[in-house]
C-alpha cells in the first residue's frame, strides 16, 4: 500500500513539474520546491552523469574534480546503469552536446 501511494505521489509530482515546464514556469517551480543545496546537488548529479557518459575521466578523478565523495559518484553511476538503452542514448545526445 505504501509503495503504491508513493508511486502515485511521484507520478503526481512529475506531472506537476511537466505542467510547470510546459507553461514556462520551470525555474519558478524548481526554486519553490528545492532548497539551494538541493539544486546544487541536482547540478552535481547532472555533472556526474555527463562525465560518466563522456568517459573522459574515471570515477576517482571525477570525485576529485567535483570535490565530492566517491559514494556520490557511485550512486550516479548505479543510477545510470539502471537506465534503459533508449533513455541512455537520449541522455548522451542531450548532455554530450550541452557544452
Amino acid at each position: 500500500m505504501v509503495i503504491i501511494m508513493k508511486t502515485n505521489e511521484w507520478k503526481q509530482t512529475v506531472e506537476l513539474l511537466h505542467q510547470a515546464f510546459n507553461d514556462g514556469y520551470s525555474l519558478d517551480i524548481l526554486k519553490l520546491l528545492m532548497t539551494a543545496d538541493e539544486r546544487d546537488a541536482l547540478i552535481t548529479r547532472v555533472k556526474i552523469v555527463h562525465s560518466l557518459l563522456d568517459g573522459s575521466i574515471n570515477q576517482r578523478q571525477l570525485k576529485e574534480q567535483l570535490k565530492i565523495g566517491i559514494a556520490t559518484v557511485t550512486r550516479g553511476s548505479n543510477s545510470l546503469k539502471e537506465a534503459t538503452p533508449e533513455f541512455k542514448k537520449w541522455l548522451e545526445k542531450i548532455l554530450l552536446n550541452l557544452r
